[in-house]
C-alpha cells in the first residue's frame, strides 16, 4: 500500500463523489493487465494517495458495495475479484484484489481501460489488438485445451500416422514433410505444443487409446425398446465407446442390425428394397449428435432410443446462438431450414426424433419440428433421403408415363402413394438425356417431341381444344417437382 510507484495499486479514501466510478475503472485496468504482469492488482479503500490509512469505518454495507462492482453489469466480462477487510498499520481498510482476466479486453461501460504509467487511460486500437491476442492465447476453445493428467503415451500414434494424417494432409505435402511426430501432433492440435506435449481434448477424442479414462461422457448409449415408452421391455442394450471413429462404427452396427429391410419382388420385374428408416438419415443424425454435443461441465452420454414407432436421439448441450425452441425452423434465422425446404441441418440441437408414418398424409419431404426431426416412412423416405436406387424399378420413360397418368390429382396426392413417390423421384433423377427432354417440354409444350415423350400423340389441339391446352398425358418438369416435393418447392 505504501509503494507509490507501483502500477498494481490504487488508493481511495472513501466511496464518496466520483470514487465508485474510478474504482470500477481501476478494476477494469487490473483485469486487462496490458503490461502482462500476471499478478493481481489491488484497490485500497480507506487510504490516501500517500498510502496512509484515513480511519474510514469499514462496514458490511461498504463491503457489499465493493462486491457489487463485479456483478452490477458495468464491467463486461465480469472480473474475478475478492473483497476483504484488513488491518494495516493498526487501522482497518477495505481491500479489493483483482485477478488478471483470461478473456480480455474487459470493458467498463463499453470502454476498455488500461494503465499508462501512474494513470488510467482508454485503450487504443493497437492496445485492443494486443488484448485480443492475449485472450486467444489464454482462453483456447475447449477441444484445444490440454488434459492435465494425459501424456503422449495415451495416444494411438499408429492411428495418427496411418489413418488420420493421410486424410487430413495432402499426400505430396506429407511426403515432403520431415517433421517429428511431436511436431506433427502439435501442428494438428492433438497436443498443446512441442514444449508442452500434453494431449488436447481433441487429441484424446480422436486418437486416445481409451478416451473414457479422461472423458467419461464420451460414450453413446443405445437401447432397443419393444414398445413406445421407456417403461417397456428392453430387447437390446449397447454402450458405444472408444475414439470417435470407433464410437460411430459401433453406432452404425447397432442401427444396421435393427433397421429391417422389406423386399418386394412380386410387384415388378426388379425387386424393391425398402428399409424401415433410410440409413443415410440415421447416420447424419447420430453424427450430428456426436459433433454438436458438449463435453464441458457434464458426464452425460449420447442417448439413442429405438422405439417401435420412432427413434429418439439426445445429446448434452443446448441450442446454438440465438436458436430457441420458439424460433426453431422460422425463416430468417441463419443455418435453419426454411419451412418448405424439406430437410437440412438446423445446427446443434438437444434432441431428434424419427417417426414411422406421417401425421398428415406424406408429401415425400422431411418436416423439421422444434422437438426434433420427423420423417415419413419407407418409400417416402427413400424418395427424399437417398433411397432412390432401391425404389426406381422401371425405365425412365415408363416411370414418366406412369407419373403423367396421375398429374390431374392435387399436388401431394401423388406423393402419398409409394409408387407415385418412386416415379416422381425417378423423373427428377432421370439421366441427362431425359432431363433435357423435360426442359424442352416446358419450353415447347405443344411440340411433337413433348407429346410423344408423354404419350400424347393426338396432336396439339383442335377447335374444341385450343393449342396450348394441357391434354391428359401432359406433365411438365414443374409438375413432377410439385408432385414430388410439394407446390412451394418447385423451381
Amino acid at each position: 500500500m505504501a509503494d507509490l510507484e507501483s502500477d498494481l495499486v490504487e488508493r481511495k479514501e472513501s466511496l464518496r463523489g466520483d470514487n465508485p466510478r474510478k474504482i470500477r475503472q481501476a478494476v477494469c485496468v487490473f483485469a486487462n493487465d496490458l503490461p502482462d504482469h500476471q499478478r493481481p492488482g489491488v484497490v485500497f479503500v480507506g487510504a490516501d494517495d500517500a498510502g496512509a490509512p484515513v480511519g474510514l469505518e469499514i462496514t458490511d454495507e461498504l463491503l457489499l458495495q465493493l462486491a457489487d462492482v463485479k456483478t452490477d453489469g458495468n464491467i463486461v466480462p465480469p472480473p474475478t475479484l475478492t473483497v476483504d477487510r484488513r488491518v494495516l498499520f493498526g487501522t482497518p481498510v477495505a481491500v479489493v484484489t483483482v485477478m488478471p482476466s483470461d478473456a480480455p479486453p474487459v470493458r467498463h461501460r463499453g470502454r476498455t481501460w488500461i494503465r499508462v504509467g501512474p494513470r488510467r487511460a482508454v485503450a487504443s486500437a493497437q492496445d485492443e489488438r494486443i488484448l485480443n491476442e492475449k485472450r486467444r492465447h489464454r482462453d483456447p476453445h475447449f477441444d484445444a485445451q490440454p488434459v492435465p493428467t494425459a501424456s503422449v503415451a495415451d495416444l494411438d500414434l499408429r492411428r495418427f500416422e496411418e489413418e488420420y494424417l493421410p486424410q487430413a494432409v495432402d499426400a505430396t505435402a506429407l511426403a515432403e514433410n520431415d517433421r517429428s511426430t511431436e511436431e506433427r501432433l502439435a501442428a494438428m492440435k492433438m497436443i498443446a505444443g512441442v514444449e508442452d506435449p500434453r494431449p488436447t481434448i481433441a487429441g484424446i477424442l480422436v486418437l486416445g487409446k481409451n478416451p473414457q479414462d479422461f472423458l467419461p461422457a464420451a460414450v453413446a448409449q443405445f437401447l432397443r425398446i419393444a414398445g413406445t415408452d421407456l417403461a417397456d421391455p428392453v430387447v437390446d442394450d449397447g454402450r458405444c465407446s472408444g475414439p470417435i471413429a470407433n464410437l460411430l462404427r459401433s453406432l452404425d452396427d447397432k442401427l444396421l442390425a435393427h433397421n429391417r429391410i422389406a423386399v418386394d419382388f412380386t410387384s415388378g420385374p426388379v425387386e424393391v428394397r425398402m428399409p424401415t428408416y433410410p440409413m443415410a438419415a440415421l447416420q447424419q443424425l447420430v453424427r450430428n449428435a456426436v459433433m454438436h454435443r458438449t463435453y464441458e461441465g457434464t458426464n452425460a452420454p449420447i442417448y439413442v432410443y429405438w422405439f417401435d414407432d420412432r427413434i429418439e436421439i439426445t445429446n448434452p448441450g443446448g441450442p446454438y446462438g440465438a436458436l430457441t425452441a420458439e424460433n426453431f425452423g422460422a425463416a430468417g434465422h441463419r443455418g435453419l431450414p426454411q419451412p418448405d425446404s424439406g430437410g437440412g441441418d438446423a445446427g446443434p440441437r438437444t434432441g431428434s426424433t424419427l417417426r414411422r408414418g406421417h401425421p398428415d398424409g406424406a408429401t415425400g419431404s422431411a418436416e423439421q419440428w422444434a422437438g426434433g426431426t420427423r420423417l415419413p416412412r419407407r418409400a417416402e423416405l427413400g424418395a427424399v433421403h437417398g433411397g432412390g436406387p432401391h425404389v426406381m424399378t422401371r425405365t425412365p420413360l415408363q416411370r414418366m408415363r406412369a407419373t403423367s397418368a396421375t398429374t390431374e390429382s392435387p399436388p401431394g396426392r401423388l406423393a402419398a402413394g409409394a409408387t407415385g413417390v418412386a416415379d416422381a423421384r425417378a423423373a427428377v433423377t432421370a439421366p441427362p438425356r431425359i432431363r433435357r427432354a423435360l426442359r424442352r417440354c416446358d419450353a415447347f409444350p405443344d411440340s411433337p417431341h413433348s407429346r410423344n415423350l408423354h404419350g400424347d400423340r393426338a396432336g396439339p389441339g383442335t377447335a374444341a381444344e385450343p393449342s396450348g391446352t394441357r391434354r391428359p398425358g401432359y406433365c411438365s418438369r414443374r409438375t413432377y417437382l410439385t408432385s414430388c416435393l410439394g407446390p412451394t418447392s418447385a423451381p
